[in-house]
């Protein structure tokens, strides 16, 4: 019985650590205008403001980083942006 409970435990932390890493983006890139687009490893992507809150964008939008590269929208992650906040805020 220790045992089964031992297992349950040890598998509830590693379900939790691997949900925990799959929302982490690969990289961020800050756009001109101040957003910031977050690139999950599946290459989707996430969009926030200049204030840090997500915000929906249109799949295949083009965009343009700081160093004036183009990048075109793919996804709208918004969940994966907002998932880590509400976790910090407590909702």
């Amino acid at each position: 019985m220790l045992k089964i409970a031992t297992i349950a435990l040890v598998s509830s932390f590693a379900l939790s650590a691997f949900a925990a890493n799959s929302s982490a983006p690969e990289r961020s890139v800050e756009l001109k205008d101040g957003t910031t687009v977050h690139v999950f490893r599946d290459g989707k992507m996430g969009m926030e403001d200049k204030f840090g809150r997500p915000f929906l964008m249109s799949n295949g939008h083009v965009m343009e980083a700081r160093d004036g590269t183009k990048i075109q929208m793919k996804g709208n992650e918004v969940w994966r942006v907002a998932a880590p906040a509400q976790l910090y805020r407590g909702n």
